[in-house]
């Protein structure tokens, strides 16, 4: 066969160095820890407002809303689970990049792992 495969595709040259994989960047940048660190304060920031709003801990609400199907309760647990997601997903960016910004210091500088 000529310089294409058996599915008729050009294959890549040999002289093309092989590229990592996303893995060592990944650990690297410790996504894993920044994800379970923005989940669990997401978590924990919707937890204390559920618990204020539903039990009333601030006093009662003063207004006079209707809330259709689950109740109050439940549409203040759906709005929870999206603060927590939100808030989970804002901590890790914030976590990764300041995680990345320290490893281009630590690079340019010449610094070891």
């Amino acid at each position: 066969m000529s310089e294409t495969d058996a599915k008729g595709r050009d294959s890549p040259p040999d002289d093309r160095p092989a590229r990592p994989g996303v893995g060592p960047l990944v650990k690297r940048l410790r996504v894993r820890r920044n994800a379970a660190v923005g989940a669990a304060v997401g978590g924990l920031v919707a937890a204390l407002l559920y618990a204020v709003r539903v039990f009333e801990l601030l006093g009662p609400f003063a207004g006079r809303q209707s809330f259709p199907v689950v109740g109050p309760e439940g549409w203040f647990l759906i709005l929870a689970f999206v603060l927590a997601s939100s808030t989970a997903v804002i901590v890790a960016t914030v976590l990764v990049l300041a995680t990345g910004y320290a490893v281009v210091r630590e690079e340019t500088r010449g610094e070891p792992r």
